[in-house]
């Protein structure tokens, strides 16, 4: 590793660190006022954004991207009405910073508080989707939390033009000028030294395919919470409404490909499926969506253009247009494939039997679970969090996706008039 580049990360560390001490004390107004300064630039400065995009996407094509993952990158006006949106919506949300979790008075006569407070420096590293640059630097910022953001080569043009943006709105806030910081360089070797900064960064959140998250979890000393990869499933029983999941099923694939909340396994029970397969198989196909299928579901899909699916293909999250089909005869046996097969992400059982519905609710092991609707609701925005900084598919200390409380932890305030023993 060259020593400028050592160097150079190291001092975003450092700024990042010293911001995050200063950050901590910031009021809520103060911390508003900046995310409505990013809400303001991201108005003004759309033409810059699109242009700076173009560049992105003419790459994309010219590297042979899947649609999907070109589609992951754009930035449409709608996209940049989101971003906006999401800035505003954590303006309204509650600060989570000094709550008190707990409180108790010990016999001793110590008042013992637990408080909520900010993490202090996180590292987010994530690929493709320019609008992660503004979702993490709006949810660090109302959270208390500086951040160093390293975006992917893929979207280099649009995360500069955004930080940039982010820049100008924290020099005018009064607000630490260091609180977000982007990595300029989209070099392994400048990721690699960020892995090893534990006395400056507290936490690093990996957003991308499941290389860069084993990568990362293989290679920091800093803790991290894992976005891992989102083969999500959705199980069609035996008393589904199968106008309703065919809906569901065709847009949980087919709206956004090359997302992590999209379905990747539909997984039909065997009383319905010779009436449900054709259907749903022939409106996926119209949407040009690939099906690769188990035996069963290859016998009722004859005349179908299908390939037989192998045990690699139910635990790949695809990010395409491709569905994995599985055909099951029980609930247990699609409760004891989504939970080997799944990664622990999202997961939807559409039936109209409650009971079915409870103990699917109950035994499937994943962060979010739906009963009658899609998965692609596993969404910080659509969960009412302000965007989200990642889903994580970890246990501890988040699960799901991570709004402002995820992004603290607590301390103990004791006070005491005088105890020494």
């Amino acid at each position: 590793m060259s020593n400028s580049l050592s160097s150079e990360i190291e001092a975003i560390a450092k700024r990042a660190r010293n911001a995050s001490l200063n950050l901590c004390s910031s009021t809520t107004a103060e911390k508003n006022e900046a995310l409505q300064a990013i809400a303001r630039g991201l108005e003004s400065n759309r033409r810059l954004l699109k242009e700076e995009n173009e560049k992105d996407l003419a790459k994309a094509e010219e590297n042979g991207l899947s649609s999907a993952m070109v589609d992951r990158l754009r930035l449409t006006h709608e996209r940049i009405d989101g971003m906006v949106k999401g800035l505003r919506q954590l303006i309204e949300l509650p600060d989570p910073v000094g709550t008190t979790l707990d409180s108790k008075a010990r016999p001793n006569g110590l008042e013992i508080n637990k408080v909520r407070v900010p993490i202090g420096v996180i590292g987010i590293i994530y690929e493709s989707r320019p609008n992660v640059t503004i979702d993490c630097a709006g949810l660090c910022l109302k959270s208390g939390n500086a951040s160093i953001l390293r975006g992917g080569k893929e979207a280099k043009h649009s995360n500069l033009a955004l930080a940039s943006i982010i820049s100008d709105a924290l020099k005018a806030s009064p607000l630490p000028d260091d609180a977000v910081q982007l990595i300029p360089t989209v070099d392994r070797e400048a990721l690699n030294h960020l892995l090893t900064m534990d006395q400056y960064v507290h936490c690093i959140i990996p957003r991308g395919g499941e290389g860069l998250i084993r990568f990362v979890a293989e290679n920091s000393r800093v803790p991290v919470i894992k976005h891992y990869k989102g083969v999500c499933n959705l199980f069609v029983d035996a008393s589904a409404d199968l106008k309703m999941a065919e809906e569901i099923a065709v847009s949980s694939k087919c709206g956004r490909p090359g997302v992590c909340n999209a379905i990747e396994n539909l997984i039909v029970d065997a009383s319905i499926a010779e009436s449900f397969l054709p259907s749903v198989a022939k409106k996926l196909q119209e949407h040009g969506c690939e099906l690769r299928v188990d035996e069963k579901a290859a016998d009722i899909l004859e005349g179908f253009e299908c390939k037989i699916a192998t045990q690699e293909d139910f635990a790949e999250e695809f990010l395409d247009l491709r569905l994995a089909i599985k055909v099951v005869d029980s609930l247990g046996e699609a409760i004891a494939f989504i939970n080997q097969f799944g990664s622990g992400h999202s997961e939807s059982i559409l039936t109209s039997n409650k009971k079915r519905a409870e103990t699917f609710l109950n035994d499937v092991d994943a962060s979010s679970v739906y009963w009658n609707a899609s998965t692609r609701f596993t969404d910080g925005f659509e969960f009412g969090l302000g965007a989200e900084i990642g889903i994580s598919t970890d246990r501890l200390h988040a699960r799901g996706p991570m709004g402002l409380e995820e992004l603290c932890t607590y301390k103990y305030q004791i006070i005491g008039n005088g105890q020494w023993k």
